[in-house]
């Protein structure tokens, strides 16, 4: 996605430090399952918290579960699971890029996110 009509990585990447709220939620879109694509007439929807998601790109692909935070500032999704192991022993959530990840089931108590019609 870019936001300037330069093609200049340098102006590319600080458009995208520099992004306002509402084209990052643009950026912060996973695509959908097959069932979800049909139901709902789209491709790909924003990520978020208590939507389950399938991991479909590296160290942890294959693994489904539920979001349990969005960063909008880093442009990264935090699944229950999907944990790195520090040093000292503790288990910190792993950030993946929501590019990575498929959407298979939607979070309930939203309805204004998508209108099925």
């Amino acid at each position: 996605m870019s936001f300037t009509k330069s093609k200049q990585p340098r102006k590319q990447r600080k458009a995208l430090f520099n992004a306002p709220q509402h084209l990052r939620k643009k950026v912060m879109r996973a695509m959908l399952s097959k069932e979800l694509k049909e139901k709902l007439g789209k491709n790909a929807i924003t990520v978020r918290k208590g939507d389950v998601v399938r991991i479909m790109r590296g160290n942890f692909k294959g693994l489904e579960g539920e979001v349990i935070k969005v960063d909008y500032k880093r442009y990264r999704i935090f699944v229950e699971g999907a944990n790195n192991k520090k040093q000292d022993g503790k288990e910190v959530p792993y950030p993946i890029h929501p590019s990575n990840v498929m959407i298979i089931k939607l979070y309930d108590k939203d309805e204004k996110r998508f209108k099925v019609e």
